[in-house]
């Protein structure tokens, strides 16, 4: 581990400012951009935006938990970090991506590691029409929205949505509605990682929805198509104790 380059970054909050100081005190580094490896001090949402900046050149990424739930994110801990890192187990995982068609025409592109979401924009539903591999499945789904959720984001916005959590290995994407009035019983699929999704909106004009992969908005969609980015790969380590896909099956247990 002696080679192994290490870049510390770190949100706005000030415990992960803190952090990062006392880290970079302690331990040899260099820029994100020549590091082997990355540790991201901060929250959920902070570890997300390090994968996504980081996704041109798949470096591994350790987090540190110096937010609140952490679900993505080793405890801190500042002793033996390079012992650590060595020890540590690699969940591999691959975006979704997201083409969305506005109104307009424009055509916008955006990587998903959790959720690709379809959400209203006013106080109507959406008319959605669903379609899987290019045959239509629900030919109108009344609705606040719609999401394709990862395994790995299968507990986050998905599971709040009462969609069902996927395990890693499981090659499986869930599609789950949001407020679903029609057809009033359906609550979602669960499809192979191979499916490609997409949605038309409906009435766009009078209903109109945006399409959000991650933390990246388009408004006024038309059309979004959804796949599994099968060339990116994102590395994330984790202590063995603690590794992803135990976290994954453990949230099945949380009352």
């Amino acid at each position: 581990m002696s080679d192994t380059r290490l870049a510390f970054v770190s949100s706005k909050s000030p415990q992960s400012q803190a952090a990062r100081e006392s880290l970079e005190k302690r331990y040899a580094h260099v820029p994100a951009e020549e590091a082997d490896v990355i540790i991201a001090l901060g929250g959920d949402g902070f570890m997300l935006e390090t994968l996504h900046r980081s996704m041109h050149r798949s470096v591994p990424i350790y987090g540190m938990n110096r937010g609140t739930v952490g679900f993505l994110l080793n405890a801190y801990n500042e002793d033996d970090l390079p012992e650590r890192i060595d020890r540590a187990a690699r969940a591999i995982l691959h975006p979704l991506a997201m083409t969305a068609i506005s109104d307009s025409g424009s055509e916008q592109q955006a990587r998903a590691i959790n959720e690709v979401s379809l959400l209203r924009q006013t106080r109507q539903a959406a008319n959605l029409r669903v379609a899987i591999d290019g045959k239509t499945r629900i030919e109108r789904l009344i609705c606040d929205g719609a999401l394709v959720a990862t395994p790995a984001g299968s507990t986050a916005y998905n599971l709040s949505a009462h969609g069902p959590i996927l395990p890693i290995g499981s090659q499986a994407l869930a599609l789950t509605p949001i407020s679903a009035f029609r057809p009033r019983r359906w609550r979602g699929a669960v499809l192979p990682l191979t499916a490609e999704i997409t949605f038309e909106v409906l009435d766009h004009y009078k209903r109109p929805v945006s399409a959000v992969a991650d933390a990246t908005e388009v408004r006024n969609v038309v059309e979004v198509r959804i796949a599994q980015d099968n060339e990116t790969e994102l590395h994330i380590l984790f202590d063995p104790e603690h590794n992803l896909e135990e976290r994954i099956l453990q949230e099945q247990f949380v009352p």
